[in-house]
């Protein structure tokens, strides 16, 4: 037998997926963890309920979906989504409602589901609870933000003016001199110390 993990989406064989600790659904091997709470590695969860104890929601719990159909509307009317695909966009799992009842996929904006796909212009055309599969049609497209101005320049660009580079001053004559008489002074000293060949050192 095959199931379906249901955040990756991949399809194995039942002997490969484990059951979250947690929410009690099944997921594949890749995308289970030992309990981030209490490091018990007997303990698996899966990655959207570590998820949730790590880092506790802030926002709408579908705002990933919504953000998902924002982009596509840039490119296409029609959207065909899996259920495991919308778990993975909203970082959850969507409940049994939604696998069991059509009418949770009602366009009614009192619902916060609902509302995510009404809010980015779409609304769901049909749903498939034997497939798992939802279908959105874009009904409206949103007006995108202005963009910001860029600063107009409106004086010509001035250069700061740069310094010459000051050269470098030459030694004086009165020094050139006095280097020049102490490298023979020591060139001197150099040839007195040198012994002169074929004489002996004196005898103590």
């Amino acid at each position: 037998m095959k199931d379906e993990c249901g955040i990756c989406g991949r399809v194995m064989r039942t002997t490969y997926m484990r059951q979250c600790q947690r929410c009690k659904k099944m997921f594949c091997r890749d995308c289970m963890t030992p309990d981030v709470a209490t490091g018990d590695p007997m303990s698996m969860l899966c990655l959207h309920c570590a998820r949730r104890i790590v880092s506790p929601r802030t926002v709408s719990k579908y705002a990933g979906l919504e953000s998902h159909l924002k982009f596509r509307a840039a490119f296409t009317d029609l959207v065909t989504l899996k259920f495991a695909r919308i778990d993975g966009l909203i970082g959850s799992n969507l409940p049994m409602a939604a696998y069991r009842d059509p009418l949770w996929w009602s366009n009614t904006s009192s619902s916060a589901h609902a509302k995510a796909w009404l809010d980015a212009g779409w609304e769901v055309q049909e749903v498939n609870l034997k497939e798992g599969t939802v279908t959105f049609k874009k009904v409206r497209t949103l007006p995108r933000k202005p963009k910001k101005k860029s600063l107009e320049i409106t004086q010509p660009f001035t250069p700061v003016p740069v310094r010459p580079l000051r050269s470098s001053k030459k030694p004086s004559n009165t020094r050139v001199s006095k280097l020049y008489a102490r490298i023979k002074n020591l060139e001197r000293q150099r040839n007195m110390r040198q012994p002169i060949r074929g004489m002996k050192g004196k005898s103590q």
